[in-house]
């Protein structure tokens, strides 16, 4: 079933003044590492966008079948794990929440996702979620904020898997309390190792969906790569063969 928190979300992006592209925060990025070529992650990363995204946020730009055919995903098993609304496999990836009910809810209508790792970076997404920790203050709505994006809009809702963290401060040489670290509170399901792979999973299908011809160029490359190397020989045999003959 998909998570009850991906209900309550709000924009990914969304700070406290509803600006998509508002930054903040100063962490500095950690690498995803993302590798299109691994189909299992891609799989992974599918089903925790459908069960914690895809309530609020649409990839209306991605297909069903298409997803699952790249994926390499059987149809039966697509129906049952990424598909729970009674969709068409040839139905685009939309988020069951209509646009006027998260403007009466939220305020604004939660983003489609279909190129937010195009637009952020594929190493911003990944810091993001690893970034949550505890906001006591009351302006917070979710009591969360983020390192990567300060007075972020949107609740944790992976904070099952990851868990809870908490800010350490430590203070300048002016005597000003910074964010030093993040340390857990109270763990999740997953140990820490096991959250880091879920979310490079998750931000690699992101990096996927934005542009899901990657797959098509990267199987055509290689043979492009073996054919250039196949007439590189051939046209070097050939020029020895012809300067042979002129000496």
């Amino acid at each position: 079933m998909k998570n009850f928190l991906g209900i309550t979300c709000l924009m990914l992006l969304l700070g406290g003044s509803g600006s998509v592209l508002a930054s903040g925060g100063g962490a500095a990025l950690q690498s995803a590492h993302v590798d299109l070529s691994d189909t299992a992650s891609l799989q992974r990363g599918a089903k925790l966008f459908v069960n914690y995204c895809l309530s609020c946020h649409s990839a209306h730009f991605m297909r069903y079948n298409r997803m699952a055919r790249d994926l390499g995903i059987d149809e039966k098993l697509l129906q049952k794990h990424l598909m729970f609304a009674g969709e068409k496999s040839g139905e685009l990836m939309k988020v069951a929440m209509s646009t006027e009910d998260g403007e009466r809810w939220f305020g604004v209508a939660p983003p489609d996702l279909s190129v937010i790792a195009r637009s952020r970076g594929a190493d911003w997404l990944y810091t993001y979620f690893l970034s949550f920790y505890e906001d006591t203050n009351p302006s917070r709505p979710f009591g969360v904020n983020n390192l990567v994006f300060k007075d972020v809009g949107m609740p944790h809702v992976l904070w099952k898997l990851q868990g809870r963290q908490v800010p350490v401060y430590a203070e300048d040489s002016h005597g000003k309390k910074h964010i030093e670290r993040l340390e857990l509170k109270e763990p999740g399901t997953l140990s820490a190792d096991g959250y880091r792979r879920a979310v490079r999973d998750l931000t690699n299908f992101l990096v996927y969906v934005g542009e899901p011809a990657k797959l098509v160029r990267y199987g055509i490359g290689f043979w492009v790569l073996l054919f250039l190397a196949g007439f590189f020989l051939l046209t070097r045999l050939l020029y020895r063969e012809y300067w042979k003959d002129l000496h």
